[in-house]
């Protein structure tokens, strides 16, 4: 089973910056995607950002692309979100999840239902 666990959210105000981390237990499959997702209160999961960990290819969503960066350090099983000029629209709970990479396309990488494994979020607040 894959674990995953999300740290570094917090409260800033707009324009700082955070770095979100996801620590898994281990990547299980030769080539996984891992992507971030992001949930505020009456609202459904948001694709944010994806990354192939085996090639390094990424996917952002257009509201933020050219703020947030994905990367990952497969030493220690770690994917980062790196989250640039903060806007008090990027509010939310951000979650890390883990899928197997059979062919996924750009459109799915940032699509909840592809994914099976999630961690248990962390908050992020930007006030303005």
């Amino acid at each position: 089973q894959v674990h995953l666990v999300e740290s570094g959210g917090g409260s800033v105000q707009a324009g700082e910056s955070l770095r979100l981390s996801c620590v898994a237990s281990k990547f299980t499959t030769p080539r996984t995607v891992m992507g971030w997702f992001r949930q505020t209160p009456g609202n459904e999961l948001e694709g944010v950002a994806a990354l192939l960990t085996s090639g390094g290819s990424t996917r952002y969503s257009d509201s933020v692309r050219g703020r947030f960066t994905i990367s990952q350090d497969n030493a220690k099983n770690t994917v980062y979100l790196q989250m640039n000029s903060l806007k008090p629209g990027d509010t939310a709970m951000y979650y890390c999840a883990a899928a197997p990479d059979f062919g996924m396309t750009a459109m799915q990488a940032l699509d909840p239902d592809e994914y099976k494994f999630w961690g248990q979020g962390t908050q992020v607040t930007v006030s303005s």
